[in-house]
């Protein structure tokens, strides 16, 4: 017997018509991707910045666009950015921006700061990155990175920083180059499970102190700020492998 309207009402009942954003949200969702893109304008100041052989402003360039890079994505989530906004990737933004900043700029920064033996040894990141980044499990669902996740930025400024020498740049620039295709998961501290509040903090005193030691290097170098400041790294990367192994278990 065929059932009746009453019987099941549900079947002639018109679907749910989306809700529109409200502007606010849309200008919410907006600024997020100003904010994400506003990191290409930061990249940009810092290639003119070594142009002009000015790489104490450029390392500070590199450093601000580390510190975009840590939020952004924090408050894309926050607002929804791809539920209002489903015409703009910003995943794709993000990843635009973050390959001028972590790859780009700290290669040409290497060239110019003499830490590499020749501008060749540059085209290593800058190869090794464009397979990280377009890798479809470059993060991983587990929300880790896939091998290592090309913080160039970081390497640029510590080989400048610490002035190890053009052999010893280019045997820590191979090798790291090397490490993008092993595919170790490294934490995405944004999301990480545990910890996130602890390492946002210590990510941003770590922040400090290489900025300091960018711009008044004089005033800290007494007190071997920048070596310390390694403890982050090392802080960093042996969260990493125990996050990964805690996953698997």
């Amino acid at each position: 017997m065929r059932p009746t309207t009453a019987e099941h009402p549900a079947q002639h009942e018109a679907p749910p018509i989306p809700r529109e954003p409200s502007p606010a949200r849309s200008g919410l969702a907006w600024g997020v991707h100003v904010i994400t893109a506003s990191g290409a304008v930061v990249g940009t100041v810092a290639l003119i910045a070594i142009a002009g052989g000015r790489l104490e402003i450029a390392a500070v360039m590199m450093l601000v666009a580390l510190t975009i890079d840590s939020f952004d994505g924090t408050l894309a989530r926050a607002v929804g950015v791809s539920e209002v906004l489903p015409a703009i990737d910003g995943r794709r933004l993000d990843d635009i921006v973050d390959f001028l900043n972590y790859v780009i700029v700290p290669a040409v920064f290497m060239v110019e700061a003499g830490s590499l033996p020749h501008w060749a040894f540059a085209a290593a990141p800058v190869l090794a990155s464009c397979y990280g980044f377009s890798h479809v499990s470059a993060k991983t669902e587990d929300d880790f990175f896939r091998g290592f996740p090309s913080y160039w930025n970081v390497v640029a400024i510590y080989l400048w920083g610490l002035a190890l020498g053009a052999g010893a740049g280019a045997a820590v620039v191979v090798f790291l180059s090397v490490m993008v295709f092993v595919p170790l998961k490294y934490a995405y501290p944004s999301k990480m499970p545990i910890l996130r509040a602890t390492t946002a903090v210590l990510g941003i005193l770590w922040t400090v102190v290489l900025a300091a030691s960018v711009l008044v290097p004089e005033r800290v170098r007494g007190l071997h700020l920048l070596e310390a400041s390694l403890a982050f790294p090392a802080y960093y990367l042996a969260l990493s492998f125990w996050l990964s192994r805690r996953a698997r278990t």
